[in-house]
């Protein structure tokens, strides 16, 4: 008993690259071929045994399933892989296990399956209500099979759902978003992550921008969507806990958390990252590569860099501002006082200005200060 208390908590993640077809704004590593979706399950298994190291000595407290797209597995394949965990770890009892899922890739026995086997939270990649919106995006579902598959979620006995919005599309309308947003506060969730459309390079969505064939809206009408979201969620009883993620009270996502907390965390998978005390480390994204690399090695590291002082202080600060707050006991009990001292003049300027609240000890981005925190950030010391 006294060694469990000791064990450090630890957040796995695990990337499944396989998807269906690749939408025309997804930058994440996944492929539409799975030739090779065998050899891939049983590296990934491989993986997870050979980093005993750091997983024998902890308490994994959240395993989340992201892709690509996982639901796209068998419910045994899925569980699988559980298995693995839960005979050579300790996993917490209170383990939040999410399972990303995509409309037109579920119905509701697999969804009923997958809870079977210890699957505890969704989080559907729903993107759009509006039809239009969708066909853009290159989903391969439409507003009703979407509501369906959140309904079928809450049947199959989900209790914790989660559903991902974009905003600020070509086209959209202040209406249009409103209106996803209404439909989203009326179905069986607990939890709304809503992200605006972010132009990443090598993607299908870059191309046609920089062909001209679609036009991007202007930075202030994406900021009005922003604040507009932030306003219409908190009158919904949904809690801006984090930049882009709104949830009802106590459904916080407890594997992002560990991100954001700056805490302990494993990937396995191809692209997966990984951070344990001061030392990041990152995956081959090809799936051959990484097969073999495991097969050969027991890893998939790319590569890896171990953070400075400095460096975890400047993450440490970025990830708690962007999520919940920031602790200025606890800042001072890791790291000393010394970005406060250097920062101070500017803190009382956001405080006036009213970017930031600042009580008892913990500061906190207002819903204002959200809005500009990437800029406020560049300019902390």
């Amino acid at each position: 008993m006294e060694r469990f208390f000791k064990m450090k908590k630890i957040a796995v993640y695990i990337h499944i690259p396989f998807c269906d077809h690749k939408c025309i704004y997804c930058d994440f590593y996944s492929i539409t071929k799975t030739e090779n979706l065998k050899p891939f399950l049983e590296s990934l298994k491989l993986e997870i045994i050979a980093n005993s190291n750091y997983l024998s000595n902890s308490e994994i407290t959240s395993i989340f399933f992201g892709g690509g797209t996982p639901s796209l597995l068998k419910f045994n394949e899925i569980s699988s892989i559980l298995d693995v965990f839960y005979s050579n770890f300790s996993v917490s009892e209170n383990a939040e296990i999410t399972l990303e899922t995509n409309p037109g890739t579920v119905d509701f026995q697999k969804l009923k399956n997958f809870k079977m086997v210890g699957i505890n939270r969704l989080s559907i990649g729903v993107q759009s209500f509006n039809d239009d919106e969708l066909k853009f995006l290159t989903r391969i579902h439409d507003k009703q099979l979407a509501i369906e598959t959140i309904q079928n979620g809450s049947k199959a006995g989900f209790e914790n759902i989660n559903l991902d919005l974009i905003f600020n599309l070509p086209k959209q309308t202040q209406e249009i978003w409103e209106l996803n947003l209404k439909t989203a506060i009326q179905l069986p969730i607990t939890h709304i992550s809503a992200y605006s459309l972010i132009l990443e390079n090598g993607t299908i969505l870059n191309k046609l921008v920089i062909d001209k064939k679609v036009k991007l809206n202007e930075d202030d009408f994406d900021a009005s969507l922003y604040e507009i979201t932030i306003d219409y969620l908190a009158k919904a009883q949904f809690n801006q806990y984090e930049v882009s993620n709104f949830c009802k009270d106590g459904f916080e996502c407890q594997h992002n958390l560990a991100y954001w907390q700056h805490t302990n965390y494993i990937g396995f998978g191809p692209s997966a990252h990984s951070f344990y005390s001061n030392k990041r480390w990152w995956n081959f994204s090809g799936v051959k590569q990484y097969i073999d690399k495991v097969k050969l090695n027991g890893n998939a590291i790319c590569s890896e860099e171990i953070l400075n002082n400095d460096q975890l202080l400047d993450e440490y600060i970025m990830l708690a501002l962007r999520s919940k707050g920031l602790d200025l006991l606890e800042l001072e009990h890791k790291y000393g006082n010394k970005w406060i001292l250097n920062n101070k003049s500017y803190l009382n300027e956001l405080l006036i200005n009213k970017f930031i609240i600042w009580s008892d000890n913990f500061i906190k981005f207002t819903s204002k200060g959200y809005s500009l925190c990437d800029e406020i950030l560049l300019k902390f010391k």
